[in-house]
C-alpha cells in the first residue's frame, strides 16, 4: 500500500503553493497529484492555477515523489498539445510523472469553451471521446511521429521527440467505472483510479460504500479477464473525500479505512491535503501524522 496526496492549485506559488509541495514530499508521500480543471465546483471563485504550469513548478522544488493529474479530461484538452505537455513535464521532473485521466464530466469545464447555442457534449459523446482521446494520447507519447484521423481527434505528422523519459511512455491511470471506461484501463492503463460509487444511495454508510466499491473491482476483473490482463498486476488507486468514511478524522480511522480496501486490492490511497473552510477541511496535524505513522501502524 503506497499513500499519497492531491494538493489543490489554489494558492500563489510565493504564497504557500511552494512550500505545500516541498512539504509533501518532507512527509513522505508516495505522489502529489493535483486537480486538472480550469476551476472547481465550490472553488469557482477564488483562486485555480493551471494544473501543468502548477507540477512543473513542483517537479522543480522535488526530487523523489511521483507528481501527476488526477484528473485529466477530454473537456478542454486535445490529445497532441497534451502530449506535447506532458513529455516537457516528464522531461522536467526526471520521469516521475503519472497521467490522471477520466472522460470528464458536467460543469464549467465542459461549458466555458462553447461558442453561442452550442449544448454541452451529452455523457455518450464524452465516452466516445474518451475513446478516441485515450489511444491517440497513447500512440503520440509511444511514438516519434504520428498521423490519426478519427471522428473527434486527428494528429497529422505530429512529432514528439525526444518523447518520454519512461519507457515506453509515462504512465496512465485511468479513472473510470463503467464498462467502456473500464475497456480502456483493461487495454491501456497502468492504473485504476476510483473515488467510489457516485450512485450510492442518500444516507449510505461506510460499509455500504466499501460493497460498492468491491462490485466495481469486480466488474474490473471481469473486463481484465475478457482482455487477457492480470488483475493483479494493475495498481488501483482510490481517491479519497467523496465516500461516507472519514478516514482523516484520526490515524485510527485511517488505518481502519485503508486496511478494509487493502483486502479489495488497493495499492494506493490518496488523500486531499487539508484546505480550511472548505469540503476538505480537516486537521493539519491529524493529516501529517497519518502522512508520518499511518503506512507503518497498517503494517503493523
Amino acid at each position: 500500500m503506497r499513500l499519497s496526496t492531491v494538493i489543490l492549485p489554489i494558492r500563489r506559488w510565493s504564497d504557500g503553493g511552494r512550500a505545500e509541495w516541498e512539504r509533501a514530499e518532507e512527509l513522505g508521500f508516495h505522489a502529489a497529484y493535483t486537480y486538472d480543471h480550469l476551476s472547481w465546483r465550490t472553488f469557482r471563485d477564488g483562486p485555480w492555477f493551471g494544473a501543468v504550469p502548477t507540477l512543473t513548478a513542483a517537479a522543480a522544488v522535488t526530487s523523489r515523489m511521483r507528481l501527476g493529474t488526477l484528473v485529466t479530461s477530454p473537456n478542454f484538452r486535445h490529445p497532441v498539445t497534451l502530449a506535447k505537455e506532458l513529455i516537457t513535464l516528464d522531461d522536467v521532473s526526471d520521469g516521475r510523472i503519472t497521467l490522471g485521466i477520466g472522460a470528464g464530466g458536467v460543469g464549467y469545464d465542459a461549458t466555458t469553451l462553447l461558442s453561442g447555442g452550442q449544448e454541452p457534449w451529452s455523457q455518450r459523446e464524452r465516452t466516445e471521446r474518451f475513446e478516441e482521446f485515450v489511444p491517440l494520447l497513447d500512440a503520440l507519447l509511444s511514438e516519434e511521429t504520428v498521423t490519426a484521423e478519427h471522428r473527434y481527434y486527428a494528429a497529422r505528422e505530429a512529432r514528439n521527440v525526444p518523447g518520454c523519459v519512461q519507457r515506453p511512455r509515462l504512465p496512465f491511470a485511468i479513472a473510470a467505472t463503467g464498462p467502456r471506461g473500464l475497456r480502456l484501463v483493461a487495454g491501456y492503463g497502468q492504473a485504476w483510479v476510483t473515488t467510489g460509487d457516485p450512485k450510492l444511495a442518500e444516507g449510505a454508510g461506510p460499509a455500504d460504500s466499501l460493497a460498492a466499491i468491491g462490485r466495481q473491482v469486480e466488474r474490473l476483473g471481469e473486463v481484465c479477464e475478457q482482455a487477457g490482463r492480470d488483475l493483479g498486476k494493475l495498481d488501483k488507486i482510490l481517491l479519497t473525500g467523496f465516500t461516507p468514511d472519514r478516514p482523516l478524522d484520526s490515524v485510527d480511522a485511517f488505518v481502519d479505512f485503508a486496511g478494509a480496501h487493502a483486502e479489495l486490492g488497493f495499492t494506493e490511497i490518496v488523500l486531499h491535503a487539508p484546505i480550511p473552510d472548505s469540503v476538505f477541511a480537516a486537521d493539519q496535524a491529524v493529516f501529517e501524522k497519518i502522512a508520518l505513522e499511518g503506512l507503518a501502524q497498517l503494517d503493523d
